[in-house]
């Protein structure tokens, strides 16, 4: 069910909605999985090649699909992602749909552009998400990826295979490959080679 908003003239369609609004992460968590990498590239072509999430499946080998159900103004809106976390020869597929929320560095709080997920459906149901891009001198921008959850609720265990399975493996996993991924394909660019 998509949300929609109401003016006078009526309701406004899914794709001129305007973005969510998922604020900044919270204080209260379980599990906290960093991943950041300086990428040899400006701040906008890392950001707009992260923030271009139907494309991560043609830049990401362990990306299965990744398809909007809803788009909103921002660039955001409700995501379906599947991605493969290898183990060995075999990968195993995880499924998850997000709420995202695309910040520009215009309409951010002068710390530069961020992206926003939340999930809302899947074992990682309530996870928050942050994408932030920080300029770090010459052509080259700190990307950090923080994963922020409770856990799932599991009686006794979700805490604990939050911290101690779900984060390291599966999250980390995904998220470092994500990132290194998309790292590559901006310095290849930078560089003038296709990518």
């Amino acid at each position: 069910m998509s949300e929609a908003s109401h003016t006078g003239s009526g309701t406004l369609p899914a794709d001129e909605s305007p973005g969510y609004d998922l604020g900044p992460l919270p204080d209260r968590n379980l599990m906290r999985v960093v991943d950041e990498r300086v990428v040899e590239s400006a701040v906008a072509p890392i950001f707009a090649l992260a923030r271009d999430v139907e494309r991560w499946p043609r830049h990401l080998a362990h990306y299965r699909y990744v398809r909007f159900r809803e788009r909103r103004l921002d660039g955001g809106g409700l995501v379906e992602m599947s991605a493969n976390r290898p183990f060995g020869p075999a990968g195993w597929p995880t499924w998850w749909l997000s709420r995202m929320q695309v910040v520009t560095a215009a309409s951010g709080s002068g710390s530069g552009p961020a992206i926003r997920f939340r999930h809302v459906e899947g074992v990682t149901a309530g996870m928050e998400v942050e994408w932030s891009f920080l300029p770090q001198g010459n052509n080259r921008t700190l990307v950090r990826i923080v994963h922020l959850w409770l856990g799932p609720a599991w009686p006794l265990i979700g805490g604990f295979a939050a911290r101690a399975v779900i984060g390291p493996v599966f999250v980390h996993g995904i998220a470092s490959r994500t990132l290194a991924g998309l790292a590559v394909v901006a310095e290849s660019r930078g560089r003038g080679v296709p990518a």
